[in-house]
């Protein structure tokens, strides 16, 4: 599913701040309005809280003035047309509308005024009631995780997945004000950890002063930030957690910069020409040890790496057993190999090509492999053959018993070849091959299950592509024996992959 959370994206909440004055709530809107013009490169959504305080304070209570949060609460009741006005201005504003609501019925009103994202709160983390109506809206959600288990974090991470909605979780620390040393964000490493296909934010909650916190949570890896704002009037102070627009600005540009530093953590970083041209700079340049004639190949052994290398000057970095580099012109011993006098072909994109095409069929499989096993392809003729003769092999164990499984692509042909030492069992998992052994073929389906004794030539091709499971004795290096010499001979018929599942 394709987010509908923008990023990066920083949550001005105002909570009860608009003092039960709607004018003054409109106020604070257009001030942080002002704020979010000059830092174009973030998205910004502006966040309400609603309670149905007639059903959501018990009626016993109802009028208490002794219990804080109940007569804070009443103290700032807004009317349904005063929140309708403010969620207008919000909009109007060019801010993401966003409210946290504490009831059912709140989500109703939410519904009503076509907002854009729902906030759970912390202490809503698993109301389950409350969660269950706002599981049946279409609108993405951002929950804050502050004083939650792993349990019921767990617990609430799977009952929004499988409803198959767009949301966010964001570490929190449920303190007004928190203390840097209170924050924890090491918990975003763990979030991110556990939830790897979540999005993890913050929701801030230190000192409003304080522009130290949100710069390590950038580096974290937060993308999605929220603040409790508001704005000095002469009826109405800050509370101790609630940045002013001048404190904002400076939250805001310390996340930036933060961001600035950080950069992309989704890829590697793009080219810095200066880094590039101070690292060429010290590398070795490849010199001919011996005369190599025009038209023939440059071999490991006639060339020696020194220091300083000279301007277009092939160096050391640029060797590999990918690269076939065949020498245009003739090159004179201690002379250094340039690349205007060369022809190089690299077989590298073609090896990733290969592991590509292994994956989505395994994918198509849906055959689960582990985690970090490494993609043996061998290429019995070479890797411009392989479509034609060859197989990839993923090594799960090798004890005194060994698993692989064996990928044959469409129309591939593994070679006929035995072992002296192993015995083998194949288990055809998906597919459909037709299998030699010792000359008489056989047709194996999904299911079918076949011994291979040592001494047993066996060779197989799949017309659409088949995977095996080969459980085995030990696999020794030096076990493979190929019927065609050639093979054989071709020290260079196998390469390893480990970085190769995404």
């Amino acid at each position: 599913m394709e987010s509908q959370i923008p990023t990066p994206l920083v949550t001005f909440e105002m909570a009860n701040n608009h003092m039960g004055d709607v004018a003054h709530g409109e106020l604070i809107i257009r001030e942080f309005a002002s704020i979010a013009e000059k830092f174009p490169d973030f998205c910004f959504a502006f966040k309400l809280q609603y309670r149905n305080l007639d059903t959501f304070i018990h009626p016993s209570v109802r009028n208490r003035e002794d219990i804080k949060h109940v007569k804070r609460f009443n103290d700032t009741r807004l009317t349904r047309d005063e929140f309708d006005h403010l969620v207008s201005v919000i909009k109007d504003s060019g801010f993401v509308s966003m409210v946290t609501p504490f009831d059912e019925v709140s989500v109703n009103v939410i519904e009503e005024q076509g907002v854009e994202i729902i906030k759970i709160a912390s202490c809503s983390f698993d109301d389950w009631p409350l969660l269950e109506r706002i599981a049946k809206t279409n609108t993405p959600i951002i929950a804050s995780t502050a004083g939650a288990s792993v349990e019921s974090i767990d617990a609430v991470v799977s009952f929004i997945k499988h409803r198959n909605k767009d949301f966010a979780l964001l570490h929190c620390v449920a303190e007004y004000p928190a203390s840097p040393e209170k924050m924890e964000l090491g918990q975003i490493d763990f979030l991110r950890a556990r939830y790897a296909d979540v999005r993890i934010g913050f929701s801030t909650h230190e000192a409003p002063e304080d522009v130290e916190v949100c710069k390590l949570a950038v580096a974290k890896g937060a993308d999605i930030f929220e603040k409790h704002v508001g704005v000095e009037a002469p009826n109405y102070s800050l509370n101790a957690y609630s940045a002013s627009p001048e404190q904002a600005f400076a939250w805001l540009e310390a996340i930036r910069r933060a961001r600035a530093i950080c950069g992309q953590s989704s890829g590697r970083s793009p080219i810095n020409a200066a880094e590039q041209e101070s690292l060429i700079s010290l590398r070795r340049g490849v010199f001919a040890r011996q005369r190599i004639k025009g038209g023939s190949l440059v071999r490991a052994e006639d060339v020696y790496y020194a220091f300083p290398p000279e301007a277009g000057q092939l160096k050391a970095n640029d060797m590999g057993k990918y690269r076939s580099i065949l020498a245009q012109a003739d090159i004179e011993p201690d002379a250094p190999i340039l690349l205007g006098d060369l022809d190089i072909s690299d077989d590298r994109e073609r090896v990733f090509e290969i592991a590509g095409r292994v994956r989505r069929l395994i994918e198509e499989s849906k055959i689960t492999v582990p985690a970090g096993v490494d993609l043996e392809i061998s290429h019995h003729y070479g890797l411009e053959k392989f479509d034609e003769f060859g197989l990839t092999m993923l090594t799960v164990v090798n004890r005194g018993y060994c698993k692989k499984l064996l990928v044959c692509l469409p129309g591939q042909r593994h070679p006929e070849q035995y072992h002296k030492q192993k015995a083998e069992t194949f288990h055809v998992l998906y597919g459909e091959l037709e299998l030699e052994l010792d000359g008489v073929k056989t047709t194996c389906k999904p299911g079918d299950v076949i011994n291979v004794e040592p001494g047993v030539r066996h060779a197989f091709v799949s017309r659409g592509g088949a995977i095996i499971e080969e459980i085995s004795s030990t696999h020794f290096l030096n076990d493979s024996f190929y019927s065609d010499e050639e093979i054989n001979k071709n020290k260079n018929r196998k390469t390893l992959l480990t970085y190769w599942m995404t």
